[in-house]
């Protein structure tokens, strides 16, 4: 993991509609921390921090430090609510983590060689991208910031499905865990859709050649 986000907290005690609007009012937010073995406790969170870290795509799936009062512990972001119409974050969920414990989180897939990839450069074709990002089972220690794949290779008319990714050590993908009908397809490279011109010449020539019926 190459990016540290430490979350600076204080515990909660209030709790409640009344209590969260005054919270925002603020600049502050309510959140609730759970699991490691620990009960639940809810806390309160700096909206404005939040909301910074929330523009960075590997916030949604890195280990985060949370420092409650100064006692610091890892956890993963599992929920986020949002504001319907303003740019508010209204509540977040987090998961404490063990070093011994495997984990389940979402990775972003980072898609490289594109402007090499055969199918585009040489034969004129387009990349369709299926999936953003996949689910992933691995110890915290194990968890990258994302996955690379790989486009340089593709062809026109050919796809690479998620047994195709090369997986850092110590990672398992949950859907090809489920079974091999959910090997889904990641990227594909397609042909340009064309002809409609000549075609649509062909059909004037040959129409302009036939006389008139009366």
């Amino acid at each position: 993991m190459s990016t540290q986000y430490v979350l600076h907290a204080e515990a909660r005690a209030e709790q409640g509609k009344g209590a969260s609007r005054r919270l925002r009012r603020e600049g502050k937010l309510p959140a609730i921390v759970y699991g490691g073995g620990k009960e639940p406790k809810a806390i309160t969170l700096k909206h404005n921090e939040i909301s910074r870290h929330l523009q960075d795509e590997a916030f949604y799936s890195q280990i985060l430090k949370l420092d409650i009062d100064g006692a610091t512990e890892p956890v993963v972001l599992r929920d986020l609510q949002r504001h319907p119409s303003r740019p508010l974050i209204l509540h977040v969920d987090l998961q404490r983590i063990l070093a011994d414990e495997a984990i389940r989180v979402s990775v972003p897939l980072h898609f490289i060689n594109e402007d090499t990839c055969v199918g585009v450069k040489a034969h004129g074709g387009s990349i369709s991208h299926v999936l953003n990002e996949v689910e992933v089972q691995c110890l915290p220690g194990d968890l990258p910031e994302y996955i690379e794949v790989d486009l340089e290779k593709v062809d026109v008319g050919e796809s690479i499905h998620l047994s195709d990714i090369d997986l850092p050590e110590g990672l398992t993908l949950i859907e090809l865990a489920l079974g091999e009908e959910h090997d889904q397809v990641v990227v594909a490279v397609h042909a340009k859709s064309g002809g409609g011109d000549e075609d649509s010449g062909s059909e004037a020539e040959t129409g302009a050649s036939e006389p008139d019926e009366e």
